[in-house]
């Protein structure tokens, strides 16, 4: 039996994108880890926050594909540690966001521990469009 998609009705053209990255969403099962915030840090502003304690600036990278935000962190076992206990996840980790269009990413930082994105949301300028609608045959009407 086929999947009646909520975008399917006459009356929402163009929505295809949108679709595909909600099938995208649904389809990626996130563990929790690493635990983030995102935060509204102003009116066109984001922050999205990673807790990722033990992880350097060389163990994470952060990469923009198409509409998606990926994080991905490793770490090297250090060499010869023979740990008595280990309560400290040291695994690997890939957070996907995905992002509306038109939003930016400003940046990133490493700071005590979490990792921050800086996002910029641009409000959209409202516009209204007449469109002319031109005649089958010329003159007459």
């Amino acid at each position: 039996m086929a999947r009646v998609s909520p975008f399917s009705s006459p009356l929402l053209l163009g929505f295809d994108r949108l679709e595909e990255m909600l099938d995208r969403l649904a389809g990626s099962q996130p563990d929790g880890y690493p635990p983030y915030n995102v935060v509204h840090a102003g009116e066109e502003r984001l922050r999205i926050s990673l807790a990722v304690a033990g992880f350097d600036e060389d163990d994470i990278d952060v990469t923009l594909e198409r509409n998606a935000l990926h994080i991905r962190g490793r770490q090297v076992e250090e060499n010869g540690a023979v740990y008595l206990y280990r309560g400290i996840a040291a695994r690997r980790f890939h957070r996907t966001f995905l992002l509306a269009d038109g939003i930016e990413v400003d940046g990133a930082r490493l700071d005590s521990g979490l990792l921050h994105i800086e996002l910029t949301r641009p409000t959209a300028p409202e516009i209204v469009k007449t469109v002319p609608i031109n005649g089958a045959g010329g003159a007459g009407g």
